[in-house]
Order: structure tokens, then C-alpha cells, then sequence
């Protein structure tokens, strides 16, 4: 099974993405699951993990919603507050919702949050350990600032999956080294229940220049710190548009990756419990 286990939906006539601003204007536009379906066909992606864009519960209901209706939606990363003191109820609620078998996992935009330690608020430490009780996997989305707090996060919580997401978005675009980024996310890889998304690689990159001999580095040292079997492919589509087209994000990854069964499909199938 090959699994593009990061991607999205949105439609801004829909709802704000607070995030998503006027350098983003390529992309702000509807994207549904018809427009990826005939991308995934063309290029060999039997499942995906779709992933929450904004800090919305009905954003994360309408996600599973769509795993009901469109087979190729294996899993659903969502969204709860993790600082409600009822977020065990909310994910409980989920999982009983329509579609909400599908639920798989929980983020949020931690790289948004002014305070570089947010993770490691008590509120949040609390709702972290909410989702580890419910079964999920939290998707971890920070930058080397927030690495730190995340460390000690996951350090703090051995049963719980960690997924860093964007191998934590190295500065790819100012050279073939980030070593700030480097000394942050290695220590990761020390940790058996972290494992970290190939995936978002190509926007850190410079969006008109970016060549796959750039990207290398960062992948190797990704593969080595973690093992591939500690790594999964993610387009990050359609965010991944802003610098190539699905197809060139998929055929760069699998040459970079020289095709490993294990990030292409087997690490997310396994990490997330995919069928």
C-alpha cells in the first residue's frame, strides 16, 4: 500500500485560514477531494491521511465526513483544544461521530503560538496525554524554535506516537545545511516512539529554483537520524503547489527516497493504523 500520509482540504469561501496570506494567493482556492483523487491515481497512491488546517472542530467533522464518502481517505488528523479540561469528552465524541473510525490522530499549528514552550504548557501537557489515552497519534507541526519544547514532550510521554510533520521544516532555501535545525530534531530520532513525515520539504526550498540535489541533504539525514522505517511520504498538497506539481513532488520523494516501501506506505499504515 502507498500512503501520501499528509495532505489537505480547504475552501476559503468556506471558512479563514488565518494563515494563509497574500504570498499564498496561488493556492487560496477550493480543493476537495476530486480535484486529488485523479492525482493520486496517475501516480500510484492507494491511501491517504488528510490533516487539519485550522483550530476547528468542524473542520475536523467534515474530514472524517469525507473519509465515508471518498474510499482513498484512510485517516483523518485532527483538531481538538487541547487546553479544554473536556478533551477527553470532544475525542470521545469524534470517535463516535459519523466517519469516526477514521480518526487517527490530533494537531495543532504550534508554530503559531508566540510562546516557543507552549507544548509544554500544564493545560496542554494534559490534553497531550488525552490523545495518547484515546488511541491517537499527535502530529507534532513546529520549527526548530519550538524542537526544544517538543523533545521534552515526547520525552515525558514514551506511550504516546509522535509524528513530526515537515521533518520540522528545515531552512532548506538558505543552503545545503541548517545545523540549528540539525542539533534540534537528532535527538528526536533517539526516541522509539517518535517517527518524522518526508513531506512539506519542497515550499522550504526556493518555490522557482528548488532541485532535488538541494533537497537531498536534508532528506539523508532525515532517513539516517530516523530510519526508514521510522519515515513516511507526505505531498503536502496542495500547500506543495506553491513550487511543484503533485507529480513532481511525488517522483522527486521516490527518487530520493529510492523508492523504500517503508516511507512510501508501511511506517504510515503502521503508525496510524491504516487498512
Amino acid at each position: 500500500m502507498v500512503v501520501d500520509a499528509h495532505h489537505h482540504l480547504w475552501d476559503p469561501a468556506h471558512r479563514e485560514y488565518p494563515w494563509m496570506g497574500d504570498e499564498l494567493d496561488a493556492i487560496r482556492r477550493r480543493f476537495d477531494a476530486s480535484d486529488l483523487k485523479p492525482l493520486l491515481d496517475a501516480n500510484g497512491i492507494d491511501r491517504t491521511v488528510v490533516v487539519q488546517t485550522v483550530s476547528s472542530l468542524e473542520e475536523t467533522r467534515e474530514f472524517l465526513q469525507s473519509a465515508v464518502e471518498n474510499e482513498f481517505i484512510a485517516g483523518v488528523v485532527g483538531w481538538v483544544d487541547l487546553t479544554d479540561r473536556s478533551v477527553d469528552k470532544t475525542i470521545a465524541g469524534l470517535k463516535r461521530s459519523e466517519g469516526g473510525s477514521f480518526l487517527v490522530g490530533i494537531r495543532h499549528q504550534v508554530h503559531d503560538e508566540p510562546d516557543a514552550r507552549w507544548l509544554l504548557r500544564e493545560d496542554v501537557q494534559r490534553g497531550i496525554a488525552a490523545v495518547g489515552e484515546a488511541g491517537l497519534v499527535y502530529d507534532v507541526l513546529v520549527r526548530t524554535r519550538e524542537l526544544p519544547a517538543a523533545l521534552e514532550t515526547v520525552t515525558r510521554h514514551p506511550e504516546i506516537r509522535f509524528v513530526i510533520d515537515h521533518a520540522a521544516k528545515p531552512r532548506i532555501a538558505a543552503g545545503p545545511a541548517d545545523s540549528d535545525w540539525e542539533a534540534a530534531l537528532a535527538p528526536m530520532s533517539d526516541l522509539a516512539n517518535v517517527t518524522c513525515k518526508v513531506s512539506g520539504l519542497f515550499t522550504e526550498a526556493d518555490w522557482k529554483s528548488w532541485t532535488a540535489e538541494q533537497l537531498e541533504p536534508y532528506v539523508r539525514r532525515v532517513i539516517d537520524w530516523f530510519g526508514a522505517d521510522r519515515c513516511m511520504f507526505g505531498s503536502d498538497w496542495p500547500v506543495s503547489l506553491l513550487a511543484a506539481s503533485y507529480e513532481q513532488v511525488v517522483t522527486t520523494t521516490r527518487q530520493l527516497v529510492e523508492g523504500d516501501d517503508q516511507i512510501m506506505g508501511g511506517t504510515a499504515a503502521r503508525v496510524y493504523g491504516l487498512t
